[in-house]
């Protein structure tokens, strides 16, 4: 870790000094790579805020499908192999940054990944213009080599947590950041998942693809193939549940992202289970508001805490009850028992990995009546508008960035 410090503060420093570039309205956003994920939207909305209010948006990124969306929104992409993590490409990639920000007169550079970050930090210094970043994850630290590194996003001018939970984790983890540090929740375009902007033709589309059938009661997971994000507690649920409810359906929607030895996983522990007509390995979702609209009950099972869960929120807006597992920031998102009644909550929460809890929380959702069921939904998108909306998000970093910039 020596060797590392002393790579960063001296050899960078010496090699690559810059002028300062004037502050100007031009902020670039850099993130590893803009595949699909969290991350990669939340650029993405950033950026659209920035064109609307007529600022330039730059994303720097190794790529990805959602780039040719991204420019169509009228933000510019520039590639640079941001997804690398070793010492070489980290100092590689922040000469390339230097340059950028001094080519394109870039007033603020935003991260929000810690490889990109280390990149990031070396150029805000070396041209002097304002480093943020953005806290998506709890980012698992085990050692001091790895909270020294993940400490990258604590040393930024401004430090954005996307909940309160991911706020106290940074303070804990790096109490010299305290003032640093704010709170700005990931927001929703709810126009999008209003239900009656979800066409009877995309909802259709998606019953004939994953062939769900009318008398199904549906429950969707939507997440990224990863071990983390509870994909084989869902299945053992639905074992639980099989052959007392023969009409239950289980959406596993999400993009396994190379780890085809994990997706593999799943559809054999299906295939033993016998559950071949119950749940379905879908693969990528391109249209997740028309995936939940299908949806009786969305889950979320991460076994590990999530930063914020934009599952959950996007489902309560599309008035759908949600189960989710009592970890991380999910409090924020859900409300559930013990901490509010019946009649207040918009979904369930139940222990990680349990399995058993998740089933019964699925037994008693379907055990409901529809107007039941639909109440506890209307109440989600109540309390998703008031707490988690999309211009709550853009508007707040925007301003961080006058601030900065000012």
């Amino acid at each position: 870790m020596g060797m590392i410090r002393s790579f960063v503060q001296t050899q960078w420093l010496e090699n690559f000094k810059m002028a300062t570039p004037k502050n100007s309205s031009t902020i670039l956003q850099v993130v590893p790579s803009l595949h699909t994920g969290g991350v990669e939207k939340t650029t993405l909305d950033i950026g659209n805020a920035l064109v609307e209010q007529g600022w330039t948006s730059l994303v720097a990124s190794s790529g990805g499908r959602m780039v040719e969306k991204l420019v169509a929104d009228g933000s510019a992409h520039f590639e640079l192999p941001l997804d690398r993590k070793n010492p070489y490409s980290l100092w590689r990639n922040a000469s390339k940054l230097a340059k950028l920000i001094r080519q394109e007169n870039v007033g603020l550079i935003h991260a929000r990944s810690r490889a990109p970050a280390w990149s990031a930090l070396l150029a805000a210094k070396t041209t002097g213009i304002p480093f943020v970043t953005t806290y998506h994850g709890a980012y698992s630290q085990n050692n001091a080599l790895k909270g020294w590194y993940n400490s990258v996003m604590a040393r930024a001018d401004r430090v954005i947590a996307n909940s309160q939970w991911t706020a106290d984790l940074i303070l804990e983890r790096n109490p010299w950041a305290r003032e640093r540090i704010v709170t700005i929740h990931r927001g929703t375009d709810f126009t999008a998942f209003y239900k009656s902007a979800i066409t009877q033709e995309r909802k259709e589309k998606l019953t004939l693809e994953w062939d769900i059938q009318p008398n199904q009661f549906t429950v969707v997971h939507m997440a990224r193939l990863t071990k983390w994000k509870g994909q084989t507690v869902v299945i053992a649920a639905a074992a639980r549940l099989a052959k007392k409810y023969p009409n239950l359906r289980f959406i596993l929607a999400g993009d396994s992202q190379g780890r085809d030895e994990y997706h593999s996983t799943l559809k054999q522990e299906i295939a033993n289970q016998g559950l071949e007509k119950h749940v379905l390995v879908a693969g990528h979702c391109f249209d997740p508001a028309a995936a939940m609209a299908v949806a009786d009950v969305v889950i979320v099972a991460s076994v590990e805490a999530e930063a914020f869960g934009r599952a959950a929120v996007e489902a309560g807006a599309l008035e759908k009850p949600v189960i989710v597992t009592r970890i991380g920031a999910v409090g924020e998102t859900v409300l559930a028992l013990p901490e509010v009644t019946l009649d207040q909550a918009t979904g369930w929460k139940v222990p990680p990995g349990n399995d058993e809890e998740m089933a019964k929380a699925l037994s008693d959702l379907i055990e409901m009546s529809p107007t039941q069921r639909d109440s506890i939904g209307a109440r989600g998108r109540i309390h998703c508008e008031a707490n988690f909306s999309l211009s709550q998000m853009c508007n707040k970093t925007l301003s961080l960035y006058q601030q900065l910039l000012e």
